[in-house]
């Protein structure tokens, strides 16, 4: 039997979730939507899927919860919605930035079936990374239903420990913004060595795209096609000295720890939402 898929908030990662299921087969019939802003479903609505702007409609008729608000108004959103989850119980996958399952379940009453995802932004073209992490009440086929929303728009890997998603969030949750700013860098670099915008941006995107195809593709690691391509005394050798040089690999992991650092203190903060 197909799940009914109801969806809090219709934004851009509700869009995307939607997006994939849809091109995946996915019956319109079986995904719902509620939001606070009516243009936000419009697009929805046109498509002959079920909208709403009362969120209790979209609970009294879903199988599985998606929480797709913004963390910062999940308490005032949830809290109000708790005697009927608690009647439907349905499973609750909550795709919210620095919200636990603890806050979530005491927000929705207790004693739920709670999934915590954290995808990043190439979900919005299908080709996201998203970590997820489920309390002891998830049973084994909910987690397969999770990985079929979630898996619409791209990789999904569970982990074993909540605070873990800290560590999905640095990885791969902020991940497209360090890439991004290397490419910014990259560009800008192309262009101080006189090539002009349009062609050190087209190289440098063709080149990301190609790198990251081949390392998807390998049966080596990274570290081993770095080296297929730095060879001894050539050109590439002079700047991956120059990156080492500047520690370029401890910048990284500093980076990363203060974004799981961060990801913490906005846990404990927006736990403690009245």
């Amino acid at each position: 039997m197909t799940m009914t898929i109801g969806f809090i908030g219709a934004g851009n990662m509700a869009s995307a979730l939607v997006g994939g299921l849809l091109a995946k087969g996915y019956a319109p019939k079986k995904l719902l939507l509620a939001d606070s802003q009516a243009q936000q479903l419009q697009v929805f609505k046109e498509r002959g899927l079920f909208t709403s702007l009362n969120n209790a409609d979209v609970v009294q008729r879903a199988d599985i919860l998606v929480l797709a608000v913004k963390p910062q108004v999940m308490a005032e959103v949830l809290k109000p919605l708790a005697t009927i989850v608690q009647q439907k119980r349905p499973l609750i996958i909550s795709i919210a930035a620095g919200i636990s399952v603890t806050s979530i379940d005491a927000w929705l009453g207790g004693e739920l079936s709670i999934v915590r995802a954290m995808p990043n932004t190439p979900a919005l073209v299908q080709a996201g990374a998203t970590g997820l992490y489920a309390n002891d009440k998830v049973s084994v086929s909910q987690k397969q239903q999770t990985e079929t929303i979630l898996g619409a728009v791209g990789l999904t890997l569970w982990v074993q420990q909540e605070h873990l998603i800290d560590s999905v969030t640095a990885v791969s949750g902020s991940g497209p913004a360090y890439f991004f700013y290397v490419m910014e860098a990259m560009i800008a670099a192309g262009q101080e060595l006189g090539l002009d915008e349009k062609t050190a941006r087209a190289l440098t995107l063709q080149t990301a795209l190609g790198s990251a195809q081949m390392a998807i593709t390998a049966d080596v690691s990274p570290a081993e096609l770095r080296q297929r391509v730095t060879s001894k005394g050539g050109t590439t050798e002079q700047a991956i000295a120059t990156f080492d040089a500047a520690n370029l690999q401890q910048t990284f992991s500093q980076a990363l720890a203060a974004c799981a650092a961060r990801g913490q203190q906005l846990a404990q903060l927006l736990g403690n939402q009245e």
